[in-house]
Order: C-alpha cells, then sequence, then structure tokens
C-alpha cells in the first residue's frame, strides 16, 4: 500500500477558505440578493442568526471535507492539475448533483440551485487545486 501525503497546513488553509470563498460569493457584490430572495430571507430573519455557531460549525465541516479531498488526492504523484480537476469532478460531479436532486424535490428555483452548485463545485476546485499545489 502506497503511502499517503497529506499536508496538513494546506488542509487547515482549504477549510478557513471555506470562510472567505463564502464570503465573497454570498456578498452583496454577487450573489447576497439573489440569494436571500430565493431562499425567501429577510434582512431580520438573517440577523437572527449566531455568528458564532455558524461559523464554528462551517469551520468545523469544512475541516473534515478538506481532510476528506486530502485523503483521496494523497497519492505521490497528484499536482495542481489534476487537483482543480479532482476538485471540479467532486463539487460538480457528486456534491452540486446530489445538492440539485435535493432541491428539485424541494421545489426549489433553478436560480437557487445554480447560486448554490455554483458555489459547491467552485469551492471544491479551489480546495482541490490548493491541496495538489500545495504538496
Amino acid at each position: 500500500m502506497e503511502q499517503l501525503h497529506i499536508n496538513h497546513m494546506a488542509v487547515i488553509c482549504c477549510a478557513f477558505a471555506n470562510l472567505l470563498v463564502g464570503g465573497i460569493w454570498y456578498s452583496p457584490i454577487l450573489f447576497y440578493k439573489a440569494w436571500a430572495r430565493e431562499n425567501k430571507l429577510s434582512e431580520e430573519d438573517l440577523k437572527k442568526t449566531n455568528p458564532v455557531k455558524t461559523f464554528s460549525l462551517t469551520l468545523f465541516i469544512s475541516l473534515i471535507i478538506s481532510y476528506n479531498l486530502a485523503f483521496f488526492l494523497g497519492d505521490a504523484k497528484t499536482d495542481a492539475a489534476w487537483g482543480a480537476t479532482a476538485g471540479f469532478l467532486a463539487g460538480f460531479g457528486f456534491s452540486a448533483l446530489i445538492f440539485t436532486i435535493v432541491a428539485l424535490f424541494e421545489q426549489r428555483s433553478w436560480k437557487y440551485i445554480v447560486i448554490n452548485g455554483g458555489y459547491i463545485t467552485g469551492y471544491f476546485t479551489l480546495i482541490g487545486f490548493i491541496l495538489g499545489a500545495w504538496r
């Protein structure tokens, strides 16, 4: 059995990248208004959230996601190109498509699906790239 190579600093960086990418993706300069409208969330609804709880759980779950992808990319031959490709395939081919199926059954709009599916795909592609490049 080959030995896996996991750069733990890269994994941690990937987990924090989720907060950064999400912050940009769901910001007012990109998809905030459309996302809130598609979720039928008002400013008052959004102010009721507990940011410490939300961001702490997000970071913890992102760490699990990042380690999971790092295990799949642990081969010594992994590079940035393969990492980004594998990230895209995991993000779009698995995650965004299963998200789409769930959203279809929830009778969500295509705008909702594209906004969130795009985020999922972009994030996975980025962390695949980071994990592949930062060996």
